[in-house]
Parts: C-alpha cells; structure tokens; sequence
C-alpha cells in the first residue's frame, strides 16, 4: 500500500518544538521578529506573505508584512530594504517574488545579510551548504522541508540513488547538495538531461520540480514499486484543478511513497523559514 508522506504530522510535531524554542529566545530577552517585504498586489503573493505571517503567531513570533507599492522606484526599493535589514531588532527578512518589472533585473539574493536571510539564497549561505558546513547555515526552504519530511518518515538517506528533476537554485541546486551532504548519491536532471528515465528508474527517491502538470507517470519508475516520490510542482491540470508534478493517479499504486499535491512539500516550506528564523535569532545572542 502506497504511503502519502502528509506535511500535516511533520508540521504540528515541529510546531511544538517552535513554541518552546521562541518561549526559551524570549526568556533570553530576545523575540523572534521577521519582516517579509511584498511589492504589488500579486494575488498568489498575497496569499503566501498572509500563510507565513499565520504561521509565525502560532508560535508567537512576530511578523510584519511590509506592502510596498507596485509603482516602487528601484532607488526606493533598495532603501527600504536596507534601513529594514540594517533594524537590529529585526531577525529575519525576505523578500516575495515576483517582482514588478522595474525591480526584476535585481539579485534580491544577496540583498539581505546572510545571518538574516531566512530565505537561504545569500552566497555565504549557500557557500556554507557548499561545504557541507549547513549547521552555521541558513537553508533553502524548500530543500530543507525536503530533507525534514523524509527524516520524519523515517527514510534514511546515506547510501540511497536520488534524482532531483530541475536545477534552479531555488530548489534543484541546493536539494542535491543537501543529499550529498546527507551522504545520498544524488544526481540532478534537467530538460537537457538525455534518457531521463533511465536515470528515475534507478533511482530510490525522486524529487521533481519542473513545474509542469502531471509531467511524472508510472513510466518513469521501476517495476519494484519501492521509490519514494517528492512532488514539488504546484501546476493547473486541463481542468484548472491544482496538481504537481506527478500524475498521482497513474503513479499511485507503482511507489512506496508520494507527498501529495497540496498538503506535501507547501507547508513544509514556510516550516522551514520559521525554522531559520528561530535559528537566526538565537544567533543574534552571541553577537
């Protein structure tokens, strides 16, 4: 029987550990303040500024959406991320994507100092992941829910053939070197990769992120019914029905395990940039 590896579990587990770690911070004189800088109106980013701020009180965490207007001038942009960035009692910060066009050409990566970037994409972060050095560092979100849900499934990692499908650095580029370090044998695939199946069939754990609906069937897997399944694709179907990836469906009764499409890798991801806002504001006692 086919296992869905269900966010839900993983999260109200950690959330427990969150509220004690940020009553500890607070026993400290220090409470745990993150700022999200939105720019627009984009009705998605709206959505995910108002789940991450939710999440941050459920733990009593402070968090404050900083809702710029959409007509921002660049100047003004990189002024107001620097004087919330240079806010001593301001922990953690990031920045929603996507901008508006005035603003795209920006490497918003490197605009927040690394021991606030919760978000994981500053150079010495990744520098950090780089050289496997990912206690010190804060992580990329979604990779590290990743890693998260597999422990809490009790899936071991070390010595196990893992296929990341994409290469961006938001998710490919890190989820592989987070295997390594993890002492997985990772090889990451992409749309120039030649024979892709050839590369899933052999692998044990396969994360998907390329974004496109129902890319994934049973074709792609081996006949052992043994591979663990990550679906990090947030796509529409034909029917304009919320989907990832993989076709669940087709897949469902040809794996051990699969996260489902929602309710897997989301909710794992705004776990995640809590977790590294609690890690970042422990840090700032020993400044």
């Amino acid at each position: 029987m086919t296992e869905l590896y269900k966010s839900k579990p993983v999260v109200e587990k950690q959330l427990l550990y969150l509220k004690d770690k940020c009553l500890e911070l607070k026993k400290k004189g220090v409470e745990p303040s993150m700022k999200v800088i939105l720019v627009g109106n984009n009705p998605a980013s709206l959505i995910y500024t108002r789940n991450k701020k939710k999440f941050c009180e459920k733990f009593e965490a402070l968090c404050e959406i900083i809702h710029l207007d959409e007509g921002i001038t660049e100047k003004e942009f990189l002024e107001q991320v620097k004087e919330i960035s240079n806010d001593q009692s301001v922990h953690g910060c990031f920045i929603q994507l996507p901008l508006p066009s005035q603003l795209k050409h920006i490497d918003v990566g490197n605009l927040i100092p690394p021991e606030k970037d919760v978000d994981g994409f500053h150079k010495d972060n990744l520098n950090m992941l780089l050289h496997g050095d990912e206690e010190n560092a804060l992580l990329p979100c979604t990779p590290k829910g990743i890693i998260t849900m597999l422990e809490h499934y009790g899936e071991s990692l070390e010595g196990k053939n893992v296929v990341v499908i994409g290469r961006s650095m938001i998710v490919g580029k890190p989820m592989t070197l987070m295997m390594i370090n993890k002492n997985a044998t990772a090889t990451i695939c992409h749309s120039r990769t030649k024979d892709l199946k050839a590369h899933t069939m052999g692998a044990d754990i396969i994360v998907s992120a390329v974004g496109k609906a129902k890319f994934l069937n049973k074709e792609f897997l081996n006949q052992d019914g043994n591979q663990v399944l990550i679906d990090v694709g947030m796509n529409h179907d034909s029917d304009g029905k919320l989907c990832g990836d993989i076709d669940r469906e087709d897949v469902l009764e040809h794996c051990k395990a699969i996260t489902p499409v929602p309710g897997g890798v989301g909710p794992m991801t705004i776990l995640s940039l809590a977790q590294n806002l609690l890690q970042a504001a422990e840090k700032s006692l020993y400044k």
